[in-house]
């Protein structure tokens, strides 16, 4: 079961830390997080400095969270894949070596960044995850916050520093370097910004917020400008990547108001995307697709009758495998694996098969989804969504149904069609 995230740290009576003072009163804090596009070399490092050091002299405090630079975290990983197999058979690289390894892309930019500032004249002062604060169940490479303990931000933010943290990492409370899988440096940013109750938290990427559907394999994408955080998760745990769905989760839950927009556009009235635990128009009556999403890399797994769940289950959390969309019955069940944060899913899928011979394991699949609200409240969005796929002449292995979500299981040369009727079908007219 998820840890439950918690909004304020400091539980009541509890004392501070020697030396501590609270953020200064009056002034509002801002969290801003910038994505490995924004920091990808030393010059855009510096627009982003720029744009902090403007939220500074607007009269706020801020925390700014910075992911590693451009492709740095993928080069890590062929390295580590690369050291793994020099022995000449192929290895997974140890979880805990590889959240050692990885925590040191976002090191490397909270530091140039901290530098970039202060060349500008202001204070600033940088952090990794766990001189933050940021406490992390014990599981490695994708590992959940539990708990956030910002004190020693607090007494930066009183200094008048800006503070820079490093993102996608924490500490487990056995004391070890943890990362929290893709997207991590979002949930740090909102898991802090809950934490000091901040007034909102920025979210800069190289798109300018979220849209309808993936522009480059949807051209007539329609920018969204609101949206209610519960959609939103929906789309994330379905694949859309502009905020990773720990991160609205969390704003979700404590209320922190989420503003996607785009690091290389600062011109006033920008587009961008709010997000908030209801958006205006989310309590109403009316049934609406909001968006098309999808997600590539996972695998459809199917159960057999007579194969136990939790035996099944057990294998799958030996191996630090995540699993959704599970359906089980008597006569056998299925569910979706997806890969995103398996780091060698070739050497997970044998010992799967090894600790379950029976488990049958179809690859090569991409994950389609209708996301909205209401979609099951009669029968006829999910008849026209399997109309639509079958017109097409596209088979879905496995199709699921919920109140914020038709989704399937196509053949991943198929994913892309299927955007694009679906996109014309329920969010176009």
């Amino acid at each position: 079961m998820a840890e439950q995230p918690t909004n304020r740290v400091q539980q009541e009576g509890s004392p501070r830390e020697p030396g501590a003072s609270p953020a200064r009163p009056g002034r509002p804090i801002i969290v801003q997080k910038y994505g490995g596009s924004s920091v990808a070399d030393v010059d855009k490092i510096g627009k982003v400095a720029d744009r902090v050091v403007a939220a500074k002299r607007a009269g706020n405090d801020v925390v700014v969270v910075v992911s590693a630079m451009g492709k740095t975290t993928d080069g890590l990983l062929a390295l580590a894949r690369q050291a793994a197999s020099a022995g000449g058979a192929a290895a997974d690289p140890p979880r805990r070596e590889l959240d050692m390894l990885l925590s040191t892309g976002e090191r490397v930019s909270m530091a140039l960044l901290s530098i970039a500032i202060q060349a500008r004249g202001f204070e600033a002062i940088s952090f990794t995850g766990s001189q933050s604060g940021i406490l992390t169940n014990d599981r490695h490479f994708d590992a959940r916050i539990i708990e956030v303990r910002p004190f020693r931000i607090e007494d930066e933010l009183a200094r008048g520093r800006i503070v820079i943290v490093a993102g996608y990492q924490g500490m487990s409370y056995r004391r070890e370097i943890t990362t929290l899988g893709r997207g991590g440096s979002d949930t740090t940013a909102v898991a802090l910004a809950a934490a000091l109750s901040a007034e909102r938290c920025e979210i800069y990427s190289d798109v300018d917020g979220v849209y309808s559907a993936d522009p480059r394999v949807v051209p007539d994408a329609r920018h969204l400008p609101e949206l209610d955080a519960a959609v939103l998760q929906e789309m994330a745990e379905c694949g859309a990547k502009v905020v990773c769905a720990q991160a609205v989760e969390w704003a979700r839950r404590s209320g922190v108001a989420l503003y996607a927009r785009s690091t290389f556009d600062a011109a006033p009235g920008a587009r961008e995307t709010v997000v908030r635990r209801f958006a205006p128009g989310s309590t109403s009556s009316t049934h609406a697709a909001r968006a098309i999403v999808a997600e590539g890399n996972v695998v459809l797994a199917r159960a057999p009758g007579g194969l136990r769940l939790d035996a099944l289950l057990r294998a799958a959390g030996e191996l630090g495998l995540g699993f959704r969309d599970l359906s089980f019955g008597p006569g056998g069940g299925a569910f979706v694996i997806p890969l995103l944060n398996v780091p060698d899913w070739q050497g997970a899928k044998r010992q799967l098969v090894a600790l379950q011979p029976s488990l049958e394991l179809d690859e090569g699949l991409a994950s389609v989804s209708v996301v909205g609200d209401g979609l099951t409240a009669t029968a006829s969005p999910l008849s026209r969504f399997i109309e639509v796929l079958g017109g097409a002449g596209i088979a879905p292995r496995f199709t699921v149904a919920s109140p914020l979500r038709l989704g399937a299981l196509v053949d991943a040369a198929d994913a892309a069609p299927a955007q694009r009727l679906l996109h014309a079908t329920f969010v176009a007219p």
